[in-house]
């Protein structure tokens, strides 16, 4: 279960980020509004770090915020939200779910745009980890 709460705790603090933005969650229906900006969230599980044998590991990887902008109407909505989720996911900020408690690793990365059909879309890497006891 602790994939799962790493996955809520990081997608409660997203969600709960103000302006609001509709959120296409991963593996779930979404129609994006024309001309409305939304972001697209992923959870990127890497292999889990074992320091010792026994009931204790660290779970790792990345959460994706894919922001998706109309396409020409210039940089500055995506690098504001951007720096935004900077603020939200700063290094050492945690969230907490289930009793797992996660720990944003390194300032999140603002990744280079690119032309996704009809969308402006900026990738925002958030390293995490979570200290997990079995």
């Amino acid at each position: 279960m602790s994939i799962q709460s790493v996955r809520i705790a990081l997608e409660t603090a997203l969600n709960a980020m103000t302006p609001a933005l509709a959120t296409a969650w991963q593996n779930a229906p979404y129609t994006p509004a024309d001309g409305t900006p939304y972001q697209k969230a992923y959870l990127m599980p890497v292999e889990p770090e074992n320091a010792e044998y026994g009931a204790h590991y660290r779970e790792r990887g990345i959460f994706q915020v894919t922001l998706m902008y109309p396409l020409m109407t210039g940089p500055a909505a995506t690098e504001a939200r951007g720096e935004l989720m900077r603020t939200t996911f700063a290094r050492g900020n945690s969230f907490e779910s289930g009793g797992v408690t996660v720990t944003i690793e390194r300032t999140p990365h603002i990744g280079q745009g690119v032309v996704d059909a009809d969308r402006w879309a900026v990738p925002v890497r958030i390293r995490f980890f979570a200290n997990i006891s079995t």
